[in-house]
């Protein structure tokens, strides 16, 4: 009797360990795959010039004669009013594909309208940025790598005393990063890191979310693990520098031979989390952007244990309570929908980098209130943006993944029917709630038999008249990994038709295995 119950303990651990490891590979790959999904866009900020608030916005095509008469009265029009108005029906004409195309194709058109960036009249000034502007917006990367000459007018200019000016400098830098390598190779040497650094400091709320929107363009790129995050100079140095004496930045100048070795070594983080706490003081639009930074910076897995020790973690589970409050209280939708998504994605890669051992020593991962808030949201996203499900899902896969007590916190706190019933709501929502279930079920006895009898089996045999794959095949091993802690579950399976249930996939081969496996422990135990 002894004999026989250790041999069956020895084949139990094989197959769980077996089970594990495959689902392992597989969610290393889905892993890897959403760690790399980006939002690359650009901003537009017409909406903000005042000469568009009577409806005159739409974009006007200019011919090649048009445009140089535009330029010509911008720069030697007989009154400032004349100039500016010259610029202002160029900036429209800009908004037109076709107009950016000839505009850069006319010589000498950029060399002018840099001449207006650097004058010395502020309207002219403005006009000529937000031309940039419209021409940064351009989806064609021959027209943003014609706004390289303005580029280090820019970058000086991010030292200025206008904020509204500041702002429109760092939305058209933010689009020409994203826009090519070629514009992001001449942007670094002229300084656009510590640049952007420099503007954290910035007590204006609107410069901080365009500082975010910038710094998060440059931070996607491909080459930032590389180029970017670990080898850029002059973070620390550059914000020491500005912090002590104002030091202005000019876009020509080199960067310095003693400075810090990585932007993770500044104090850029630090003021990044700063922004990014829950709090009265909490803007929305600012920390979207960071938490978006923060999410890129992850994924270059640079460094991700520095993230850690400087407190990355506590940050983001304080805002995923913060969230789940708000949702309760329904008074900002709009804080969810805009802020759950990176901070969902910021915590799940983070997860991955915490040891198994180390988790216990994470307060923050073992707290049930995470979990709780975790189902706040995910039905608030039920009603109002379903797409964030899977969001939410992953990042309860990697909660539950390597800690029992939040394993026990969806049991004790009676979640299991509520993430039943998200099963039929798409193949992708049901492969993530089969993991999370199998999260569970892994952990032993103990977690099984909290889990039967209940509606758990019922679901499982519903899935099984699925016809995809891979929500199939997650179902077996979920049911493999209950029938070998569980063998209640394989008679109740048995006596409900699992075996014809079964039938039906035998010819996949992708499942044969599996269900042979599944077959004979239901079966012979």
């Amino acid at each position: 009797m002894w004999s026989r119950r250790q041999g069956r303990l020895s084949t139990l651990a094989c197959g769980v360990e077996e089970l594990r490891c495959r689902r392992r590979e597989r969610e290393a790959a889905l892993r890897k795959a959403r760690r790399e999904q980006q939002l690359v866009s650009k901003r537009l900020l017409r909406e903000d010039a005042p000469e568009e608030a009577g409806g005159q916005s739409a974009a006007v095509l200019l011919g090649e004669a048009e445009v140089q008469q535009f330029l010509r009265l911008a720069q030697r029009g007989t009154d400032e009013k004349e100039r500016e108005k010259a610029l202002v029906s160029l900036r429209r004409g800009l908004q037109h594909p076709e107009t950016q195309q000839t505009f850069i194709r006319l010589e000498g058109s950029m060399r002018t309208l840099v001449g207006l960036l650097t004058s010395n009249r502020a309207l002219l000034q403005l006009e000529a940025a937000r031309c940039l502007h419209e021409l940064s917006h351009s989806e064609q990367s021959a027209v943003a790598e014609a706004c390289l000459p303005a580029t280090s007018y820019l970058l000086t200019y991010l030292s200025g005393h206008s904020s509204e000016f500041i702002e429109l400098c760092l939305y058209t830098l933010g689009n020409l990063i994203v826009e090519s390598e070629a514009v992001r190779k001449q942007l670094l040497p002229q300084g656009i890191v510590p640049a952007l650094v420099a503007c954290i400091q910035s007590p204006h709320v609107a410069v901080l979310e365009a500082l975010g929107y910038a710094l998060s363009q440059l931070l996607q790129s491909k080459e930032a693990p590389e180029k970017i995050i670990p080898e850029n100079l002059g973070f620390g140095y550059f914000l020491a520098v500005f912090e002590r004496s104002h030091w202005y930045l000019c876009g020509s100048c080199s960067q310095p031979t003693s400075a810090g070795s990585s932007l993770l070594d500044s104090s850029l983080l630090q003021h990044m989390l700063r922004l990014m706490q829950p709090g009265p003081k909490l803007n929305l639009g600012v920390a979207v952007e960071f938490a978006w930074c923060l999410h890129y910076i992850i994924c270059s897995q640079v460094n991700n244990a520095m993230l850690l020790s400087h407190g990355a973690l506590p940050t983001l589970a304080m805002l995923l309570l913060d969230m789940a409050g708000a949702a309760q209280r329904m008074d900002d939708a709009g804080l969810e929908l805009q802020l759950a998504c990176p901070v969902f994605r910021c915590l799940s890669n983070l997860l991955t980098e915490v040891p198994v051992e180390a988790m216990g020593e994470q307060m923050e991962l073992r707290d049930e209130r995470i979990v709780a808030a975790l189902f706040i949201l995910l039905q608030f996203f039920l009603q109002k943006q379903p797409t964030l499900l899977s969001e939410g899902l992953w990042l309860l896969n990697n909660l539950t993944a390597n800690s029992p007590t939040l394993c026990t916190s969806l049991l004790s706190l009676d979640l299991i029917e509520p993430l039943l019933q998200l099963l039929p709501l798409s193949n992708v929502i049901s492969v993530l709630v089969l993991t999370v279930l199998c999260n569970i079920v892994e952990k032993g006895p103990a977690y099984c038999q909290r889990l039967w009898p209940g509606p758990l089996l019922s679901c499982l045999l519903n899935t099984l008249v699925l016809s995809d794959i891979e929500v199939v095949g997650q179902s077996l091993e979920l049911l493999q990994l209950l029938f070998l802690y569980q063998p209640e579950a394989a008679q109740a399976f048995l006596q409900q038709s699992g075996l014809q249930a079964l039938e039906r996939h035998q010819e996949e081969t992708q499942l044969r295995d599996r269900i042979l496996a599944l077959q004979q422990t239901a079966i012979h135990g």
